[in-house]
């Protein structure tokens, strides 16, 4: 627990955390933020910040919305008081204490503990002081947990270092506020400026600088939605950044009040930041990318996804149900404690679930293992069982897949082994690949249904007209009955859809679905798939590159264009 965290909250006034949550990029919530959230009893924020927020924040906490309402059964600006768990109800709070200040204190009594959360740091980006002033003169206990500033960590996400070895003077301007003084200093000086302003307000804000004394050929960059994968930003000069929004097409439009940072000097010249911009120089830079997999399966595909700069969208294609008949899972389960097995061998996350369950349902947990050993598919099904409390004796060496675990599995030896059986909990359409290898090697199998596999329902309407209609970048196939499933729920991916395939098998199964396989991993593994994926991006954005041609993402190209077959 960090230092600073204070005792548990008074009865009366309960306790407020000003919680800074960053510009944007859920990673940049800082550790004491984290705990602070876990802690938290509600949690007051505007509709943005919630969503950067509540997947740290504990299950069933409140939350309460300062943005104002738009349902039609509450008058304008009315908070609505919802549950994290998905159920709500609205709280209907006076007009004269809908401020934040006042939900604040009204969410803290009663001895709750409450994180308000803002948008970058409470002191810097916000008015924030405004109601730690009212919970002091309240005596409302309060702290604060600075998160990183817009004005500093936007820069860094567009490669534009404020400060370099050279030094410089850093001034921060907010271009809503700033008075005629602020702009004469600042266009009198020859430092950085960082101004935070909106959209269609940098021009003026930029000739505001020139009117003050900077040069017209002062470098600019201006940059949207920072830190976050709909990031966007431009280069240009105090004097022609009006034009080049325009010829862009970025203004006028409905989004021109939208909040953007605006870095100021040679720090921001077009030279620098092809060099520096790390971020969206990622190789799927704000790829939507559909991964038809559950949740559950798919967490860490998705995560290494983000790393690459995508924005996953996980589809279930299969759902998982009971078997039929019970009985025969049952007299396994029972089996393992009465010590019929030398060996169980899982070939799935949802194997593990299943046994699982089924242990949970006889009172029993991971110590009805000890004595026998346990064999894991791959990465993820040995994770899932450390979870369980597991430590897997055998996981392949080689390929992730059930010819890898055979060729890793020992040969039943009576001399070694004191019982020959293994138990082989499986998915109700699961190929007999293992099966007969571990009859090869001697084994008797129980080979036994521990879950059935279904088609998942479809999609929401949404999804299913983007994936048809092209508004997804790259769908990545991880077996046969992926590619299946999608098009029975979904329909078939448009043609400007990058196919990413797992192994031949299922570049076979897209193939016979109509569709152009354009990435196949080098091995069968879901990791492999992906890096796959980001060589395709990374070769696709150098080629743009070296052509003179803008980098687009394959959702961008015109609907309906030709596409050329890959070779590769």
């Amino acid at each position: 627990m960090s230092p600073t965290a204070l005792p548990a909250a008074g009865p009366e006034h309960g306790h407020v955390t000003f919680l800074g949550a960053g510009p944007g990029d859920p990673g940049l919530l800082t550790l004491r933020a984290v705990e602070a959230l876990s802690n938290a009893d509600v949690l007051v924020a505007e509709h943005e910040v919630l969503d950067v927020i509540r997947t740290h924040a504990r299950q069933g906490v409140s939350v309460v919305q300062t943005d104002a309402d738009p349902s039609p059964v509450s008058p304008p600006g009315t908070p609505q008081l919802t549950v994290v768990d998905g159920t709500s109800t609205t709280a209907a709070v006076p007009a004269a204490a809908r401020d934040a200040a006042h939900l604040v204190m009204e969410a803290a009594r009663g001895g709750r503990r409450v994180v308000r959360a803002v948008s970058g740091d409470p002191g810097l980006d916000t008015y924030a002081a405004e109601e730690m002033l009212a919970c002091a003169a309240a005596g409302v206990p309060f702290e604060v947990v600075p998160g990183v500033a817009a004005a500093v960590g936007v820069p860094a996400y567009a490669g534009v270092p404020l400060r370099d070895a050279d030094g410089a003077d850093v001034r921060f301007v907010d271009a809503r506020t700033a008075s005629d003084r602020c702009w004469t200093e600042v266009g009198a000086s020859d430092g950085t400026v960082v101004v935070s302003t909106t959209l269609d307000s940098v021009a003026a804000a930029a000739g505001e600088l020139v009117t003050a004394g900077r040069k017209p050929d002062t470098p600019l960059t201006v940059t949207i939605a920072g830190t976050t994968t709909r990031q966007r930003t431009w280069t240009a000069t105090l004097g022609t950044i009006a034009q080049t929004l325009k010829q862009a097409k970025v203004l006028p439009s409905p989004d021109g009040g939208r909040p953007v940072i605006a870095v100021v000097g040679e720090r921001s010249a077009v030279a620098r930041r092809d060099e520096l911009s790390w971020f969206e120089s990622k190789p799927l830079f704000g790829w939507k990318v559909l991964v038809p997999r559950t949740k559950e399966q798919a967490a860490s595909l998705s995560d290494q996804l983000r790393s690459y700069g995508a924005v996953p969208h996980e589809v279930p294609t299969i759902a998982v149900e009971p078997p039929r008949t019970p009985q025969q899972m049952e007299r396994a389960v029972k089996g393992l404690v009465t010590g019929r097995y030398e060996w169980i061998a899982f070939t799935s996350v949802n194997a593990v679930k299943a046994v699982r369950e089924k242990f949970e349902e006889y009172g029993l947990d991971a110590r009805a293992f000890a004595g026998i050993k346990v064999a894991a598919v791959g990465e993820q099904t040995a994770k899932a069982l450390v979870a369980f409390g597991v430590k897997p004796d055998l996981v392949p060496s080689g390929e992730q897949s059930a010819a890898g675990l055979l060729e890793d599995w020992p040969p039943y030896d009576p001399v070694f082994d004191p019982i020959d059986r293994v138990f082989l909990p499986r998915a109700d359409i699961a190929t007999e690949t293992l099966v007969a290898g571990l009859i090869e090697l001697g084994w008797e199998v129980d080979d036994v249904t521990a879950y059935r596999t279904v088609r998942a329902s479809p999609p929401p309407a949404e999804t299913r007209e983007a994936i048809k209609g092209g508004g997804f970048d790259a769908v990545l196939f991880t077996s046969s009955s992926t590619v299946r499933n999608l098009v029975g729920i979904a329909g078939k991916p448009h043609n400007v859809t990058v196919i990413a395939c797992i192994g031949p098998a299922t570049a076979k199964t897209a193939e016979e679905h109509g569709l152009r396989v354009d990435v196949m991993a080098p091995e069968p593994s879901v990791h492999k798939l992906a890096e796959a994926l980001a060589d395709f991006g990374l070769k696709r954005r150098a080629a743009a590159l070296e052509a003179g041609d803008p980098v687009t993402r394959p959702s961008e190209r015109r609907p309906g264009a030709r596409r050329r077959r890959s070779t590769t």
